[in-house]
């Protein structure tokens, strides 16, 4: 969009200049075709036209490129604060301008108090608040409303008890108005969270039914294929003849037999010879 030629000290230099809104380039981007503009008039420009602004070839927005090195020489240059005409005579570096902008005490604002409509410098609002504006506050009516008074009504002595206590009806009513819409505004934003929700929620038990199945099926295909695995194995494995001539013997797994354990000698007490237990 570029910056005014009339906010910077001096002449600018023509090659700083954006050729389509002819201002001091801000953020400039150039095109494969070597001309400059600020990001904000070229971009918009080649989304719709598809070419460069100087109709010299087609383009897109992707073949545009920062030219870095002229951004900082522009953000040297000299500039006046915006608010000049409020007031302000501050000349800043371009790359210091917005911190000065936000500091500046010549900016509009407005007065906080209700019923005031005064716009003046950011600097001045505290004072005027405090000394000047006719709707800062002045105290209670002791005429039997109790309403609060501004500085303008007690010293226009204009306040009528009745209308302002209709007055004060009729911006009650309105602010329960607006929080009642407000509120309907919430519950309908909140039924709505809550049947995406709902929707998500169902969305993920079904996803989770469906693999429960698949896992389930696969776990019944598995236990089939052991089962015939199994029957295989047992059908494959031959059985042993019996020598006596009588039904085959079925296979069983080798074991090894152990001997019974034998037991100990004992000594006659009048021979000395041994004895075995087991005989006697």
């Amino acid at each position: 969009m570029g910056f005014e030629l009339d906010r910077f000290s001096g002449e600018v230099d023509p090659d700083l200049k954006c050729n389509l809104c002819n201002k001091v380039l801000e953020d400039p981007l150039t095109t494969p075709c070597g001309h400059v503009f600020c990001a904000g008039c070229v971009l918009p420009w080649v989304v719709q036209q598809g070419s460069c602004p100087v109709k010299c070839r087609r383009m897109s927005a992707k073949e545009l490129n920062h030219v870095l090195p002229l951004k900082s020489l522009i953000l040297k240059l000299d500039i006046k604060c915006a608010n000049r005409a409020r007031g302000c005579g501050a000349v800043v570096k371009l790359q210091h301008l917005a911190e000065h902008a936000e500091a500046c005490g010549y900016s509009a604002a407005r007065c906080r108090h209700r019923g005031c409509a005064e716009v003046l410098n950011a600097r001045d609002v505290e004072a005027h608040m405090r000394e000047a504006c006719a709707a800062r506050p002045a105290g209670s009516c002791e005429r039997g409303c109790g309403l609060a008074l501004t500085h303008g009504e007690r010293q226009a002595g204009s306040h009528c008890c009745l209308q302002a206590l209709k007055a004060h009806g009729a911006a009650l009513q309105a602010q329960l108005a607006g929080l009642e819409k407000e509120l309907k505004k919430e519950a309908l934003r909140a039924g709505k969270r809550e049947k995406a929700l709902l929707a998500q929620l169902s969305a993920a038990q079904l996803e989770l039914q469906v693999t429960a199945l698949r896992y389930q099926k696969k776990f019944t295909e598995y236990s089939a294929r052991l089962d015939s695995l199994s029957r295989s194995l047992a059908a494959s494995t031959p059985n042993k003849v019996n020598p006596h001539g009588g039904p085959p013997w079925p296979q069983h797994r080798p074991s090894c037999l152990l001997p019974a354990p034998r037991q100990p000698l004992a000594l006659h007490p009048l021979s000395g010879a041994a004895k075995n237990p087991a005989a006697s």
